[in-house]
């Protein structure tokens, strides 16, 4: 088996922590003929053998139950500890509310019933909701068994911005937005 010292050092040794190869009682060892520049040629009893693999993490899997308070259904799926909820019930052929994926809105927003969530991307939740627990599922890891109910997009949306608006909700001017869009 003959191989390059320069490659056969960087590949092993890497891949090894350092610890190249294993003497043997029968002749110099590799480490010392590449040394002195004879032969390159490593017998498979001069080559340290690799670790078997680490057994790969188990991500700890939760249950997670949605009351979907506008379809009036129910829905029971795993999320794997490490993915979004939303994600997951999508691969799972599961419809739930959502629109921006990226935590910046309100359609994906739930309240707690039990159980816990984690979402550092959740931008569309003040840490006041967060407390009150609303949370969002686009961006939403599950740390528990968890039940959560949808809520209204509206409601939680003045929830959030409300405060800003001084008298009350803003209401809808189609005709404004006709104009506004071009639509005469």
């Amino acid at each position: 088996m003959a191989a390059c010292p320069a490659a056969t050092t960087a590949r092993v040794g890497a891949a090894h922590g350092g610890g190249l190869w294993r003497r043997s009682g029968r002749s110099p060892s590799l480490l010392a003929r590449l040394a002195r520049g004879t032969s390159t040629t490593a017998r498979a009893s001069e080559l340290q053998q690799a670790p078997a693999p680490a057994p790969a993490a188990v991500v700890p899997t939760h249950k997670v139950t949605v009351h979907d308070r506008e379809r009036g259904v129910v829905h029971h799926f795993l999320v794997p500890q490490d993915q979004y909820i939303l994600h997951t019930a999508e691969a799972q052929d599961i419809t739930l509310p959502f629109a921006c994926r990226h935590g910046c809105c309100t359609s994906c927003a739930v309240r707690i019933k039990s159980g816990q969530i984690r979402q550092p991307e959740a931008l569309g939740i003040s840490a006041d909701l967060r407390e009150q627990g609303y949370a969002l599922l686009c961006v939403g890891y599950p740390s528990s068994d968890l039940e959560v109910e949808t809520q209204d997009e509206d409601e939680v949306y003045w929830l959030q911005f409300g405060r800003y608006f001084a008298r009350g909700p803003v209401d809808r001017d189609d005709y404004a937005l006709e104009l506004a869009m071009g639509d005469e």
